[in-house]
Formats: C-alpha cells, structure tokens, sequence
C-alpha cells in the first residue's frame, strides 16, 4: 500500500486533535472529489513498518483525540488488508484514541469485516456532487453520505 500524505495535526477530519492518513487508490473516481491525486495507487509514499510506528508515537502525545484514515478509499481491495492491520495496532497501542475512517463504499457492505472491530466511527458513502455539503464543520461532503458510530463513544 501507499499514502498520499499523513498529517500530523489535522483538526479538520474528526473530532478534536488528530494524526490523518491518506492513503493512496481509488476506483471510485466521484465526480467533484476533493482530493483527485490520491486515486492512483502508486501515488505517495511506500506504507511501511516505519510509518505505523511513526502515527503511533504522533498519537500518543497526550493532546491527540485520534487517528483519522481517508483516501483514496481505505476500503478498496488492495487497501483495506493494510488498513486493517494499522487500526489493529493503533487500537492496541492507543486505546484511548478514537479511528475515524472514511469509504465512498457502503457500510452495509463491510458491516461484518474484520476492520469493523477496530474502528470508533465510520463515514461512509460517495460524494456526489449535486449533493454537496453548503455548510463548514461537517465531516462529510456530500447529504447521502453518513458518520455511523460503530463503537459508541466513551
């Protein structure tokens, strides 16, 4: 897997202070998108063992709320393996952060994944966009799209 970009204060995607990774392919390729240059798969950076251990000594500074996962899409078959491996360890070495992950792919169809297990709150669905968003401060673009709270926060 690749990623796009990995922000380390990010306070735009989620709920207060958080580390961000976007990771790199998409086959989605919504119309509008906000962020076109990570649908290619070989776009970024090489994802590696180095790069978990570097988002989780960013989340273990005590401001930090979570861990955010965007796109690209994190769901698409050569990703979600990678992504679900990183919530597996960001949840182990962080159990007080809360992940936020984002698809233009359906809750319905991953409800039973394994990933499902370690993510806090999920916002799913496409953008389209004669559906976007007017106002500022939402976590989603688009009014089809959705932020399902899978584990309930504590």
């Amino acid at each position: 897997m690749k990623y796009a970009q990995l922000r380390e204060f990010d306070t735009t995607n989620g709920p207060g202070v958080r580390v961000s990774l976007f990771v790199s392919g998409c086959t989605l390729h919504c119309k509008g998108c906000f962020n076109p240059e990570s649908w290619d798969f070989n776009a970024g950076d090489d994802f590696t063992d180095e790069t978990v251990e570097r988002i989780i000594g960013l989340l273990k500074r005590p401001y930090m709320s979570g861990f955010s996962v965007l796109g690209g899409d994190p769901f698409e078959e050569q990703n979600i393996g990678p992504v679900t491996e990183l919530c597996r360890r960001v949840k182990e070495a962080c159990p007080d952060k809360t992940i936020w992950v984002w698809t233009g792919r359906k809750y319905e169809h991953f409800k039973d994944h394994p990933i499902m297990q370690y993510i806090d709150t999920l916002v799913d669905g496409p953008y389209v966009e004669k559906l976007k968003v007017q106002e500022q401060g939402q976590y989603f673009g688009s009014t089809n799209q959705r932020v399902i709270p899978i584990k309930p926060e504590a």
